[in-house]
């Protein structure tokens, strides 16, 4: 899972990015200069230190996320568009946090004068709109012109469905509405996946604010969109204190959990993840899969070998096992089940893959 981090200048977005990564990247502002910094962080999971105190393994793993810092869109993009080489990064995120100012600061003047986070919401919004709008329209005039040229013995049914799909992706965004509110079947997913349009990725709007600032409801009626308001620069410097300063300052500011652990939460929840749990003498492990997947899907999330030749799954809910405490009991309780491929992996289920190649 990765996830860009993108905004307009003075925002707070490399703050946001070292609160969540514990990093120290400068903040300050870009010029609208190309820069990627990225971090790969452990996702917290409080299952994982039960398991691990259950199976005493030598190794726990956790399940990971990568935060990636984007610099590049500035004020100016209405007037310069997306560069090619920061279309390119933005395309292969799985989904993005859009950091918006709220925060009021006079030695950090906001460029438009103001600051009005509904307003930059939108306007940034508006110009993901745009640029799927041109890569649209641009697909429509070589289908147009596939047309004209007879269409060198392509499927026709396929070919009209190609132009119903994108005539509807032209309407939708000529009415300034995000791709990601329209739920689209999964041959059109496919279709779509290799287009890298924006406003199809999931977005978690992020209202960065002073800690004395009340939280804000921006209007967001789009699906695929979550909001969170927070004090980004506090958030940093908590994630930068050793542990047990860093708990005194929460508990003082009444922050119930780190940044970074709402975050991910939050970012499951947006992007449709699950984690579920492997165990043996040598790990814990937790892996993380798209809601809905399979067992077939998880044994090849772990390794292909298993997927090729997969047998079973036997599997218990983590709540169960936790219970109950240990897989024997699990067993003579009837808790430790038997699924076939087919079965659809829930939320914390706790996996042994049984397969022979």
């Amino acid at each position: 899972m990765e996830l860009g981090i993108i905004r307009f200048p003075q925002s707070g977005k490399t703050t946001l990015f070292n609160a969540l990564t514990r990093g120290n990247v400068p903040t300050g502002i870009s010029g609208g200069k190309m820069a990627i910094h990225t971090a790969v962080v452990d996702v917290p999971d409080r299952r994982l230190g039960v398991l691990a105190g259950m199976f005493q393994p030598q190794k726990v793993v956790h399940a990971k996320v990568t935060y990636a810092d984007i610099a590049g869109l500035d004020e100016k993009i209405s007037e310069t568009g997306i560069s090619g080489p920061l279309l390119n990064t933005l395309s292969q995120m799985d989904g993005f946090i859009h950091v918006v100012r709220h925060y009021t600061n006079p030695m950090v003047p906001h460029f438009s004068g103001s600051v009005d986070p509904e307003r930059d919401l939108t306007r940034l919004e508006t110009e993901l709109i745009l640029n799927d709008l041109i890569i649209v329209e641009r697909k429509l005039e070589r289908l147009e012109q596939e047309r004209q040229r007879g269409g060198f013995g392509r499927d026709k049914s396929q070919f009209a469905r190609d132009v119903e799909l994108f005539e509807k992706l032209q309407g939708l965004l000529s009415e300034e509405r995000p791709l990601r509110d329209v739920a689209f079947s999964e041959d059109e997913q496919k279709i779509l996946s290799s287009y890298g349009l924006l406003s199809l990725k999931p977005q978690l709007i992020v209202v960065n604010q002073s800690e004395d600032q009340q939280p804000i409801e921006l209007p967001t009626p789009y699906a695929s969109t979550m909001q969170i308001c927070m004090p980004a620069k506090l958030e940093m410097d908590i994630a930068q204190l050793p542990p047990e300063e860093a708990a005194v300052f929460l508990e003082e500011y009444e922050i119930q959990e780190p940044s970074l652990d709402r975050f991910i939460k939050l970012s499951y929840e947006l992007l449709g993840l699950l984690s579920f749990f492997t165990y043996g003498e040598k790990e814990v492990h937790a892996w993380t899969l798209p809601r809905g997947a399979t067992a077939l899907e998880a044994a090849g999330a772990i390794h292909s070998d298993m997927e090729k030749g997969f047998i079973r799954a036997e599997v218990i809910a983590f709540e169960d096992l936790e219970a109950l405490g240990s897989i024997a009991e699990a067993r003579n309780q009837g808790k430790l089940r038997l699924e076939g491929k087919k079965y659809i992996v829930q939320d914390g289920d706790v996996i042994t893959i049984r397969f022979n190649i």
